[in-house]
């Protein structure tokens, strides 16, 4: 054989990228992925993460379509972003037609109305029956910024609890926050003082290595010995806490935690912030997921499903807290631009009038079944959780030690995305797969990526 065929029969090759080790076999010219991939390593930052390896042309709906004509389901949800999906026809209207109007002025400077008319839209809606005010910021993390400076103005109290397994953004008080130490914490330190961390309600893995119910629920009995021995509650100014925990695991408290913690806070003069930044907008089953307890927050901060994809977020709150800072002690360039109200105004009004918190609801329901009948043939899913479309698989080594099982775990994404369903992985141990499925997906769409994930889970437990 002449080495001309030797060299043709071998051109294929592997090309890894170094975030994701996805595996792309190539023949012949580039495609164009790789072509882009090459463009990505050289120009931008090593500390943005990619856990696949696809660049994205178009999306509707539940449906993603790379740039080499594939499509996959989407039940990852831009990270809980696309709760109405990808590109849905109203918010895109109003998008364009306001473009053609006003893309800029600076609300502090030169107002406009879409900010008013979101802003009383959020009021209207905010769980509970005090009368609200709202102010608009760019992203989750810079909504709960706010809401911190806001809480301490308010109490002329500097301390700020927050909970094991939270996730609450990646700026320097976010940081502090946040629980998870990799990748989001390691090598970034000192962190923002006057920050307290409390064990959270994870009764699958209790801190208290109790079982709920009969566990007299020692993550609020906690608290009393915590202000005795690490802080005194008239230093507190907020609680911080995602009613379902995301990053962290998708962890759903039981039924009395929250309003016990709503009660510990009235008893001692803190303010309860609601960060419902990924659990807002339906994705719960009702439009904000404190509602399921019957609790209201004092601040409560969204973003991410606020606008369908356009950024923006929001502090809505009480008005004797939101009024408590004086004018330009709050506020940004960028908050609350004109493009980003009117989506939010149209991106509610999408939820509103397709009902997703009842599609929510169930689509928890149907996946939870399935889901669960699984658990009983599959000895790798340790606990199968959730609050409407939000739901966790955490996969162990073994049952009984429940050590986690992240590379399985790994294998699961994998497998998912090789047969077009891309999800993505959480968990402080990194062992658990959530589902963020977008609430306009179909029964077709939706008994399709289920099939592929039990599927996946399956094989990946198989080759353990």
């Amino acid at each position: 054989m002449a080495l001309n065929d030797i060299l043709q029969g071998w051109i294929q090759r592997f090309l890894f990228d170094h975030d994701a080790r996805e595996v792309f076999i190539m023949s012949g010219t580039e495609s164009k992925t790789q072509q882009l991939l090459q463009r990505k390593n050289q120009a931008v930052a090593r500390g943005i993460a990619n856990s696949t390896n696809v660049f994205v042309e178009k999306a509707s709906g539940a449906v993603i379509t790379d740039v080499e004509g594939k499509e996959f389901l989407d039940f990852y949800a831009g990270v809980g972003v696309l709760n109405v999906g990808h590109c849905p026809e109203p918010v895109v209207k109003a998008v364009q037609q306001q473009a053609d109007k006003l893309l800029h002025s600076f609300f502090a400077i030169a107002m406009y109305e879409p900010y008013v008319a979101l802003a009383e839209k959020l009021n209207a809606i905010a769980p509970g029956s005090a009368v609200k005010k709202t102010m608009f910021a760019n992203s989750g993390a810079e909504a709960v910024e706010n809401a911190v400076k806001i809480a301490r103005h308010a109490t002329k109290k500097t301390g700020i609890i927050s909970f094991e397994c939270a996730f609450h953004g990646r700026t320097f008080m976010t940081m502090s926050l946040t629980s998870k130490v990799k990748p989001y914490k390691y090598g970034f330190g000192p962190f923002a003082p006057d920050v307290y961390k409390v064990p959270s309600a994870y009764c699958y893995r209790c801190h208290y290595r109790s079982s709920y119910p009969g566990c007299g629920l020692h993550c609020l009995e906690n608290f009393e010995r915590f202000f005795a021995a690490e802080i005194d509650a008239e230093h507190i100014a907020a609680m911080i806490i995602e009613p379902v925990q995301g990053e962290g695991g998708f962890l759903v408290p039981p039924p009395e935690f929250l309003p016990g913690l709503k009660s510990i806070c009235q008893s001692k003069g803190i303010l309860l912030i609601a960060d419902e930044v990924q659990t807002g907008f339906g994705r719960t089953g009702k439009m904000f997921a404190i509602e399921n307890w019957g609790v209201e927050p004092d601040l409560m901060t969204t973003a991410k499903s606020i606008a369908a994809g356009v950024p923006l977020s929001a502090v809505t709150g009480k008005a004797e807290y939101m009024d408590a800072p004086d004018a330009g002690n709050i506020g940004g360039t960028y908050g609350g631009n004109p493009l980003a109200c009117v989506a939010g105004l149209e991106t509610i009004k999408f939820i509103e009038d397709n009902h997703l918190c009842s599609r929510a609801a169930e689509i928890g329901q149907k996946t939870m079944t399935r889901l669960k009948a699984l658990q009983e043939r599959c000895p790798a899913i340790g606990d199968v959780r959730g609050l409407g479309a939000m739901i966790g698989i955490e996969l162990v080594k073994d049952r009984e030690t429940k050590e986690p099982a992240k590379e399985l775990t790994g294998k699961v994404v994998k497998y998912c995305l090789e047969q077009g369903v891309m999800l993505i992985s959480a968990g402080i141990f990194s062992n658990v797969i959530r589902l963020l499925i977008p609430l306009v997906v179909t029964d077709e769409q939706l008994d399709r990526g289920l099939t592929v994930l039990e599927q996946s889970i399956l094989r990946a437990a198989a080759e353990e």
